[in-house]
């Protein structure tokens, strides 16, 4: 805040401050509107998509809503951070951020005092797993009048059965990437309570499938080269994006219901450096390959949203502690994401290739700045020697109680 006091006319860094942490504007009102607005620019057409995934921003100590020794895929490992849980409207090669949940570790909601420190509102204080945090989203979208053809997310919530489950049981066509590990049928398990061998001791009461499983790589080495199908997913800035596709109709069962779900396996195999991505989808059994293909290859842009998010609008550069600080930046840097959109689509005839980079370079010309001469550079330096000195004096005196 004290950086950003320093560049704008007419700020002061401490009513910024009090405008992120202490406001009382409404920053889920904030959200409904910017879904809403994106959906008209976006939304409700074939190849609109609501994509979930997940972003990490690190952060030290202990203080800052919901921060924990989790993984972060900024770092691409375990560390200190924070994590939320977005929703992504997308839409071929544009997209814009509609929805956020911030993921509360089990250590902080079994922590109520720790919570209410942060300003965590007594009916957050409870645990939801990140995919019953994708699920609201969806939820919420739908609720916010936002039309999209299916969801999308990766491995981290295809991995879970009950994930994949509810999104068909809310009739939502979903396309979502599974491990390599994941276990498919072939056949119909057609599950079934076997009958008892004897007479003797109990009755067998669990359903046990009547096929056998395999996980989706093995399968997948088993397959002939011509089984693979060269698809043409998207034109990109280095020509042409081929890959190979391997499709089949599967069967998944989580061991528990009464019947098991056939739905498309999709494996694709990156032409040049062979790398694979599992996804499963339920869409109707009469979908084309190509579209498939098509569905699966839509997260590359959300992406890319996350990118231009953490390098051009500051995703992770805040400085806020608390629950509603938080929801706040993030409000605000959808609503910059979705001005980005906005602009790119004004100018797309004429500017085809315009960026956010670009937008965001053009606007700090445009924009304002504080008149720098001595005199200024002098008061800036003398506000921050005063700062620091008070926080000296504020360190020694809690250290002098403390003894």
């Amino acid at each position: 805040m004290e950086r950003m006091a320093e560049a704008v006319p007419n700020s002061d860094d401490q009513v910024l401050q009090h405008f992120l942490t202490n406001s009382s504007w409404d920053d889920q009102l904030v959200i409904d509107q910017l879904a809403q607005d994106a959906n008209q620019l976006i939304g409700g057409k074939k190849d609109s998509c609501l994509i979930i995934d997940e972003s990490g921003i690190p952060k030290k100590g202990i203080k800052s809503v919901g921060v924990g020794r989790q993984w972060c895929g900024q770092l691409g490992k375990v560390d200190n951070c924070q994590v939320g849980v977005y929703s992504v409207l997308g839409f071929q090669d544009h997209a814009a951020p509609i929805g956020n949940r911030l993921f509360l570790p089990e250590a902080w909601v079994n922590d109520e005092k720790r919570c209410i420190e942060a300003g965590i509102p007594q009916e957050h204080i409870e645990f939801h797993r990140k995919h019953d945090l994708a699920l609201q989203l969806v939820i919420q979208a739908r609720l916010q009048g936002v039309a999209f053809s299916w969801v999308g997310a990766d491995g981290l919530y295809g991995e879970d059965p009950s994930f994949l489950r509810s999104l068909d049981q809310m009739h939502e066509i979903f396309m979502v990437d599974v491990h390599k590990d994941q276990y498919i049928y072939l056949e119909d398990p057609d599950p079934i309570v076997p009958p008892p061998k004897s007479n003797k001791g109990r009755k067998p009461s669990k359903l046990k499938a009547q096929t056998t499983a395999m996980r989706v790589d093995k399968w997948a080495s088993q397959q002939p080269k011509d089984s693979w199908q060269r698809i043409h997913v998207r034109d990109t800035s280095k020509g042409k994006l081929l890959v190979d596709i391997l499709h089949k109709r599967v069967w998944l069962w989580d061991g528990e219901e009464s019947h098991a779900h056939c739905w498309h396996l999709i494996i694709r195999r990156e032409v040049k450096n062979k790398k694979i991505k599992y996804s499963l989808s339920n869409a109707p059994e009469g979908t084309k390959l190509k579209r498939l293909a098509f569905m699966q290859a839509q997260r590359y842009w959300i992406e890319r949203v996350f990118q231009d998010a953490k390098n051009q609008c500051g995703l992770g550069e805040y400085q806020a502690r608390k629950w509603r600080s938080w929801h706040h930046h993030m409000a605000m840097v959808m609503m910059a994401m979705l001005f980005m959109l906005e602009q790119r689509l004004l100018h797309k005839k004429q500017y085809p290739l315009l960026s956010c980079f670009d937008i965001v370079f053009l606007l700090s010309f445009i924009l304002p700045h504080r008149a720098i001469n001595i005199q200024e550079l002098i008061r800036q330096l003398e506000v921050r020697h005063e700062r620091r000195r008070s926080a000296i004096e504020s360190a020694y005196r809690i250290q002098l109680k403390s003894m």
